[in-house]
């Protein structure tokens, strides 16, 4: 039999050999800190727009739903504004914020779904098996949404400079100056939508590595002979190489799509995306019965998805605002950030818009738009629990056991409890009902696995997360009096309220 990366096109070896190099400068402490950001006392003279936003691909959500609130947008992207072929899944009911803010008309969000299937599946080695409707089953074309997008952007009179990589940003009393590629603009507030691996972001965290790590290889492919449902998470195999294996798959418009992923750490001797790439290979015609020969490969899919405990990311600067993967501010259980992005862009939308009203735009006042939410936070000892410390030697089927276990009780508590965890959106009373009925003698074990200072921590955010699910409908009660507030106050008062609702989970729909 052939090596496995030999199925990989050269372009794609010598991109998986970037990316493992980013990722072993990771491992290693060994990314170079960038100095993007300084300061200045000067006072700006004219601006040249209200917003500028850097990095195109998510950053054109937000850069149009802006123009379209009538303010003045520059969007910066270092090449082309284009989709990937790749689809991106997310929910039916989320896509709905494209219609609400304006962005889409519903044929427009109906062109935009390029595959739709049902049900998917939730299954792990040697234990429960559930299959649950509607739950990101939606495959967003992404070449249509983001040049559907473009255009609204530009025909709403936002100014779109491609081929203009991010350089550097000054902040001044009154506004942001930023240098891309040859050109100089000014603007009120910089949005940073550039990623994870943004200059901006990587600054500002100053070279802390992440508390964990999500490695995920895949390909899309066509010949499998099943190809009518989906695999939301799948195992079926016992803990390996330091960390237990998760499966994802679901049709796509040119074949199927299939995913390996896991939790890690940043340790030194984790193993490289090449060697996971193998392992994607050898294990996937066990894991949809097809023979490797036998599938016509469209494409390869590769990546490392970092998480930072104290996130989202509050910025020590005035004027800027992260936003998507640049804030960190997804579940750590989950990889890409276009859902995340979705579900909170007509919140950002709406704050940054009375931010730039009521001039609120210090990283104090900014930094309430990125907020803390306990709902986010408790996902850690999730994740926790699904990884496995370097040196730690715990039981082969550990984390299986208790996967099926938490997955067989929301089953039989029903939809209400379910669908939301599956979408990274955890409510309190969904936890409270669960946690009591998973049988003991599977998590006892996790104790020793996660440690004493994590769970303590969690309890304190799962504390947080009652008290959060409480404050939302009291605040709400008290909104008539809130009206009469100066407009500076109902901007505090409305970001609370925000943070409660989303940080408890409320904002599901």
């Amino acid at each position: 039999m052939k090596p496995y990366l030999s199925y990989l096109p050269e372009k794609t070896r010598q991109g998986l050999k970037i990316a493992d190099s980013r990722w072993t400068a990771l491992r290693n402490n060994s990314l170079t800190i960038p100095t993007v950001i300084k300061e200045s006392d000067q006072v700006l003279d004219k601006l040249d727009a209200d917003i500028i936003i850097a990095g195109g691909t998510l950053g054109i959500l937000m850069a149009t739903a802006l123009q379209k609130q009538g303010y003045k947008v520059i969007l910066i992207e270092k090449g082309s504004l284009k989709g990937r072929q790749q689809e991106w899944n997310i929910s039916r009911q989320e896509l709905e914020t494209f219609v609400e803010l304006d962005l889409l008309s519903s044929s427009e969000l109906e062109q935009a779904i390029a595959t739709e299937y049902n049900p998917g599946r939730v299954s792990f080695y040697q234990g429960y098996e559930l299959w649950v409707r509607d739950v990101l089953n939606i495959g967003v074309d992404p070449v249509f949404l983001l040049e559907t997008l473009k255009q609204k952007f530009l025909s709403a009179g936002g100014n779109l400079l491609e081929n203009t990589p991010f350089d550097t940003a000054f902040i001044h009393p009154n506004g942001v100056l930023v240098k891309a590629g040859n050109i100089t603009i000014k603007s009120r507030l910089l949005i940073d939508a550039m990623g994870h691996f943004s200059p901006i972001v990587q600054q500002a965290r100053q070279g802390k590595k992440p508390d964990g790590v999500c490695l995920v290889v895949g390909s899309c492919g066509k010949g499998y002979t099943n190809n009518e449902t989906g695999d939301l998470i799948a195992s079926f195999t016992p803990i390996m190489n330091q960390c237990q294996y998760f499966w994802e798959a679901f049709p796509a418009r040119d074949g199927r799509t299939t995913y390996l992923f896991t939790y890690v750490d940043a340790h030194a001797e984790r193993f490289s995306l090449e060697f996971f790439m193998e392992e994607y290979l050898r294990l996937l015609p066990e894991y949809q019965n097809i023979e490797l020969e036998k599938i016509q490969f469209e494409r390869f899919l590769f990546g490392f998805f970092p998480a930072y405990q104290k996130s989202p990311l509050r910025m020590p600067w005035t004027r800027i605002l992260p936003i998507g993967d640049s804030a960190g501010g997804q579940s750590p259980v989950s990889f890409g950030g276009f859902g995340s992005m979705v579900r909170h862009l007509k919140r950002l939308t709406l704050g940054i818009d009375e931010a730039l009203r009521v001039d609120s735009l210090n990283n104090n006042s900014l930094s309430l738009l990125q907020p803390y939410q306990p709902n986010i936070s408790v996902t850690w000892l999730f994740q926790k629990t699904m990884s496995v410390g370097i040196n730690q030697n715990i039981s082969p089927n550990q984390i299986n056991e208790l996967m099926s276990g938490v997955f067989q009780v929301m089953d039989k508590l029903g939809d209400d409890v379910l669908k939301p965890f599956l979408q990274d959106v955890i409510q309190f009373q969904s936890l409270m009902k669960t946690l009591p009925l998973v049988n003991p003698k599977l998590v006892l074990p996790i104790l020793p696995q996660v440690g004493i200072a994590p769970l303590l921590d969690w309890l304190i955010h799962y504390i947080n997360l009652a008290v959060y699910s409480g404050l939302y409908p009291t605040a709400t009660i008290v909104k008539p009096i809130m009206d009469n507030l100066s407009s500076q106050q109902q901007y505090y008062y409305h970001r609370w309220l925000d943070t409660w609702k989303y940080g408890s989970g409320k904002d599901y729909n």
